[in-house]
């Protein structure tokens, strides 16, 4: 697991840029885009169970759902902010990608650190130092367990139906 640390205010310019918002829509054609104009090592090297870390309002800007398509779709485990956007914030939720607020965690963290998350129990150790975060609601960790909320949605209507 790599982690992937970005300042403050990385917008969603920054994650997928807006010159490709409408000619990419599938997670085939957004992953070699993402943080192209930030990090252009990250599409290449990017490997499932990363993690990024990041400072304040991390996924501002526009309501694009690319760039969290994008991130669910290289595998990254959680991003790890400061603080987060609202809007993109519920458009991770809406995708299945977790995403944990522990400015502590952020200002812990230094490169090439040892990291260890604990979703489910809300903890995370950075260089050897356990920090505490709120603890996902269990309806968030189902989403993400079925692959974002379209899927979760209709899981629950099936059962629910049986259709």
């Amino acid at each position: 697991m790599k982690v992937w640390k970005y300042g403050d205010n990385i917008n969603t310019d920054m994650l997928f840029p807006g010159k490709y918002t409408y000619t990419c829509s599938t997670a085939e054609e957004i992953k070699p885009h993402l943080l192209e104009d930030l990090d252009s090592s990250f599409s290449k090297d990017v490997s499932e169970g990363d993690l990024i870390f990041a400072g304040i309002n991390f996924g501002c800007g526009s309501s694009r759902e690319q760039p969290v398509v994008g991130l669910k779709a290289v595998g990254i485990k959680a991003i790890v902010a400061k603080s987060f956007a609202r809007i993109f914030y519920r458009a991770a939720i809406n995708q299945g990608l977790v995403l944990i607020e522990c400015e502590s965690a952020v200002k812990s963290y230094s490169r090439n650190g040892d990291v260890k998350l604990d979703i489910e129990n809300g903890k995370i150790e950075v260089n050897g130092k356990t920090f505490s975060f709120p603890k996902l609601p269990d309806e968030i960790l189902a989403i993400r367990d079925a692959g974002g909320l379209l899927p979760y949605t209709r899981s629950k209507l099936k059962n629910k139906y049986n259709f």
